[in-house]
């Protein structure tokens, strides 16, 4: 690992709170996933169920109606909310009609978002447009009250949309691929930049650095994060297997490392690496996240599935 891998997994163990039978549910964390649509329950589910098994005491999933039974399920651990609408569903209304609908969804998020410690957008998320619009207000609502947001899959294609939404709020965690990375560049330097492969750090220090401090993860055969301010990296060997659903898997584990940093008083190999809790808690579910790959390929080789790696995912 670049840098120092003892520190980092030092720093993971500070950073993790005690178990103590003396708290109730919920300090360890609460965690909502705002995701899952008709086409796509896995992602929402290998999120919210990572946040669990990586020790968070409540994991939720915000999701349309068509998503909502598939993924209760698939696991009676989660608390599942079919809140959303898709358009489709509204095609024959009115805007009034619609704009009610949308109203009622927020009213529903209202009851819930001030109690969650991080939130986890985009995973299955979709791309339909009444969809979109109602989780650009969620993002702000969770802006307004200062709640941590780990953005992936389809948040990201948000947020490459409208970078407002994010720029320049510090407890915002992206994590991108490169190609992802490359969208979300050109849409702030300009459609001619190109993106230089050879000198990711740089390039994600800098894009960090112009949308005002956001937490960048960078996934790839080495993670790069920045936060504008430094670059930690993980080139930890995880596994050859590639299987879809590991970046749902990272996006949970790092909400819950980012929520926990975030309530940590610190420690001298936390300081070391970095005093941000973003750039902390993405570190944290690179590392873990490769291992639990790692032990999961070893067991079981080309057979490896997302679920096999979430069967080793634990925070050690």
């Amino acid at each position: 690992m670049a840098g120092n891998l003892d520190h980092a997994l030092a720093a993971m163990r500070a950073i993790a709170p005690p178990l103590d039978p003396k708290k109730h549910k919920g300090q360890a964390g609460k965690i909502a996933v705002i995701g899952g649509c008709r086409e796509y329950t896995g992602a929402p589910y290998f999120s919210a169920i990572s946040a669990l098994k990586m020790g968070a005491d409540l994991s939720h999933v915000f999701c349309t109606n068509g998503a909502a039974t598939v993924i209760k399920s698939y696991s009676p651990e989660l608390i599942v909310h079919p809140i959303f609408v898709e358009s489709h569903e509204l095609a024959d209304e009115s805007q009034e009609s619609q704009q009610a609908t949308k109203n009622k969804t927020l009213r529903e998020i209202d009851r819930w978002i001030s109690g969650f410690s991080c939130l986890v957008i985009g995973p299955g998320l979709g791309r339909d447009p009444l969809l979109l619009d109602c989780v650009s207000e969620i993002i702000r609502k969770a802006r307004a009250k200062e709640i941590p947001m780990v953005l992936d899959g389809d948040g990201l294609f948000l947020v490459t949309s409208e970078p407002e939404l994010i720029s320049g709020y510090a407890l915002a965690t992206l994590t991108p691929n490169i190609n992802e990375h490359k969208r979300l560049a050109q849409k702030i330097k300009g459609a001619e930049h190109e993106v230089q492969t050879d000198k990711i750090p740089d390039e994600l220090k800098s894009l960090a650095s112009q949308l005002g401090g956001v937490t960048i993860l960078q996934k790839g055969f080495t993670d790069y994060m920045s936060d504008g301010t430094s670059v930690l990296a993980c080139d930890f060997y995880g596994s050859p297997r590639r299987c879809g659903g590991q970046g749902d898997i990272l996006s949970g584990t790092v909400a819950v490392f980012t929520s926990w940093a975030r309530q940590c008083k610190g420690s001298s190999d936390m300081e070391k690496l970095s005093r941000n809790p973003c750039m902390l808690g993405a570190l944290a579910g690179s590392v873990l996240v490769r291992r639990a790959a790692q032990d999961a390929f070893t067991r079981h080789r080309r057979s490896t599935v997302t679920g096999n790696i979430i069967e080793c995912l634990q925070a050690r």
